[in-house]
């Protein structure tokens, strides 16, 4: 029987984004990593290098799964807003990304795959630019990190939220989100 590649890949993504996530990148843990994924742990360093290239694997898959299928069209507030929801509502139905980057954050001396998540970023800042040309914040970039702020502070701070809005629904929270993009517009 030939060795199906992809599907050990898919199956060590699959593990890895789970243990990551969970974990960080300091507690994860290669072998439960392979075991989980039903594949000799040598196979991590066949295809990714190492524990890193695995992450930075895991965590280009995760931006790529993100930002699949999101399309910034339209003009000005709406556009904004319409673009803060769609990543309101990938964050909340997926929030191993956010866990990904903020362990990413707290664990790693810089981005991991930073040449090609800059390219996706200047791509959204680009298409801002052009729903938005008079946004606020001073540049098409402050609007964007101010986007994603909005966006994933739920899936980022589920406590605080819970917190500060006790009563809210995910579709209230997401109304909010909405309207806080579009004014930056």
């Amino acid at each position: 029987m030939a060795w199906d590649t992809a599907e050990t890949r898919r199956k060590l993504l699959t593990s890895a984004t789970e243990h990551f996530a969970r974990s960080g990148f300091a507690g994860a843990r290669v072998d439960a990593i392979a075991r989980d994924a039903g594949v000799n742990k040598e196979r991590i360093y066949q295809y990714f290098g190492d524990k890193a290239g695995l992450f930075a694997a895991v965590l280009d898959a995760e931006v790529n799964r993100l930002l699949d299928g999101i399309d910034l069209s339209g003009r000005g507030g709406a556009a904004l807003g319409a673009l803060a929801g769609d990543l309101h509502d990938r964050a909340s139905e997926h929030p191993e990304l956010t866990r990904l980057l903020l362990w990413e954050s707290l664990e790693l001396d810089g981005p991991v795959s930073a040449e090609s998540r800059a390219v996706g970023c200047s791509r959204m800042v680009a298409a801002i630019e052009q729903a938005a040309p008079r946004s606020t914040g001073g540049s098409a970039a402050e609007t964007l990190l101010s986007i994603i702020a909005i966006a994933f502070a739920d899936s980022c701070l589920p406590h605080l939220t819970s917190l500060i809005t006790p009563n809210s629904s995910r579709e209230a929270r997401r109304a909010a989100v909405v309207y806080q993009a579009s004014t930056l517009a």
